[in-house]
């Protein structure tokens, strides 16, 4: 599933590209028909995300709401000579003629495939979505405390609580894993039993961490001295990219400690840590016990 990065560098390429421009909607497939005649010759106002959600905004306050899930592409073809004919199963496609630019920009479009939710959104609605989201780090109105309340009362593992979107927004299991390592923490260790110092920390890093995400359009987490090239190993390859520490990493050596990195299942998805470098969580008061 795309992580938050993606959709904000989708919003900005949406927002690039067609925002202050007349746009055909249509639904070649057929499912969005009735809302894509709605908005066919309006004016796309703007794109932003939250999270691993996107609007894209037309007059009257009117929100097309789109949610990737696991299978969704929204392909954005900025600068065409001619508009090819939809292929596959388009829900939703945007065009834009050049003689319907103020600023001359050449004739764009967008078609969007399998995503999990393509829908026609008042404000209201839109509000509602954005309501039920946690704090998103690439959001420059994002508020920290509010992930670190629900973090703090909570006995749930920090690796399953970072993938709540309730609690963190645009958070997925590539930045789950490799903010972890990143930060030595055992991925089963209580929310609760985090310091604050602890939660602020890792905050910063996801921003800037997701930032560049935005930038690159590829996840990358190792320090500049656990690159390939300081390293002198060669490139991972994986069809999500980027130079990671634990993540899809399972079995092969850390490439800080040089123990085995290991998987398991969290709350139905796969985990990736470092033994070594993210150890066991034990309270105080068990060690004690032990002890």
């Amino acid at each position: 599933m795309p992580e938050g990065h993606t959709l904000h560098r989708l919003a900005g390429q949406l927002q690039e590209t067609f925002a202050g421009r007349v746009v055909r909607a249509s639904s070649p497939q057929g499912r969005f028909a009735e809302a894509a005649a709605l908005l066919d010759g309006e004016v796309l106002t703007g794109a932003e995300a939250w999270g691993k959600h996107l609007f894209v905004a037309f007059p009257g306050d009117r929100h097309v709401h789109v949610h990737l899930g696991l299978y969704g592409v929204f392909s954005v073809h900025p600068a065409v000579d001619t508009v090819p004919e939809p292929v596959g199963q388009v829900r939703l496609r945007l065009v834009a003629d050049p003689s319907d630019d103020p600023d001359d920009r050449p004739a764009a479009y967008a078609d969007l495939r399998g995503a999990t939710a393509c829908e026609l959104l008042t404000a209201d609605q839109r509000d509602a979505v954005v309501a039920r989201q946690g704090p998103d780090p690439l959001r420059a109105d994002a508020d920290p405390d509010r992930a670190w309340e629900r973090i703090r009362g909570s006995r749930a593992p920090i690796g399953g609580l970072l993938m709540d979107q309730t609690v963190l927004a645009g958070v997925g299991n590539v930045y789950r894993a490799e903010l972890l390592f990143r930060h030595r923490i055992d991925p089963q260790r209580p929310g609760r039993t985090l310091r604050v110092g602890q939660w602020r920390a890792m905050w910063d890093d996801l921003v800037v961490l997701m930032a560049e995400g935005v930038r690159t359009g590829r996840i990358d987490t190792v320090r500049p001295e656990h690159t390939p090239e300081a390293m002198g190993r060669p490139p991972r390859r994986d069809d999500h990219g980027g130079e990671v520490y634990v993540y899809r990493r399972h079995g092969q050596p850390c490439l800080v400690c040089g123990a085995s990195v290991r998987t398991t299942e969290l709350q139905q998805r796969n985990l990736f840590w470092c033994p070594r470098c993210q150890p066991r969580f034990r309270s105080r008061a068990s060690a004690g016990a032990l002890g």
